[in-house]
């Protein structure tokens, strides 16, 4: 079963996505599922953020084929997309902003 996951604390999940509102939960997807598309903030009101979900990313092999990147910051935004594009496989595509 694949899944699109929305890691957001605060926002509405959207149509067609799974919500994760912590860093547990959305590890939880990733290991569990197959994620087909993964969107994420990076602030969630606690002591983990997008940025630790992208960390994990890099450090496991349990890739999504694409990833959105909506957080306002535009700073944390970056700073997640240069991560994760330095290291993404080839079959996996990173955006730098949100889904259109």
């Amino acid at each position: 079963m694949s899944l699109n996951v929305f890691l957001d604390d605060a926002r509405p999940c959207p149509a067609g996505f799974t919500a994760a509102r912590n860093f547990a939960e959305c590890i939880l997807l990733l290991e569990e599922f197959e994620v087909n598309v993964l969107s994420l903030d990076h602030d969630l009101g606690e002591n983990k953020t997008g940025y630790d979900v992208a960390q994990w990313l890099v450090n496991h092999t349990r890739w999504p084929n694409e990833v959105f990147l909506h957080s306002s910051s535009l700073a944390s935004r970056d700073k997640m997309y240069q991560l994760l594009v330095r290291h993404a496989p080839g079959h996996v595509t990173v955006h730098p902003g949100p889904i259109s």
